[in-house]
C-alpha cells in the first residue's frame, strides 16, 4: 500500500467516526473509523521509514584541478590538431 492508500485510510476514518451520526446493529462504526485511521498512520510511518532508507546521498564529484607543472597533452590553437597546418 502506498502513501495514497494510506492517506485515503486516514481519510474514510476520520468521515467514519466525526462525520456520520449513522447507526448499524452490531457495528460500532466509531469504532471502524478510529482502526482505519491508525493503520493509515502505521502505513504513513512505514512508508516514511522505507523511503528515507532508500534515498541515495550521491557524494560531490571530485573537483578537477587544473595543475600549471604538469604539461597538457592536447592544445587547441587551431592548427595542431592537423587541420590547416
Amino acid at each position: 500500500m502506498g502513501l495514497g492508500g494510506c492517506i485515503i485510510l486516514i481519510a474514510v476514518g476520520a468521515i467514519l467516526t466525526f462525520a456520520t451520526d449513522w447507526d448499524m446493529q452490531g457495528v460500532n462504526l466509531d469504532l471502524v473509523g478510529v482502526i482505519f485511521m491508525i493503520v493509515g498512520l502505521i502505513g504513513v510511518a512505514t512508508f516514511s521509514s522505507i523511503a528515507r532508507r532508500r534515498r541515495v546521498v550521491v557524494p560531490p564529484a571530485t573537483p578537477v584541478i587544473d595543475d600549471p607543472a604538469r604539461p597538457h597533452h592536447h592544445t587547441r590553437d587551431g592548427y595542431s590538431d592537423g587541420y590547416g597546418a
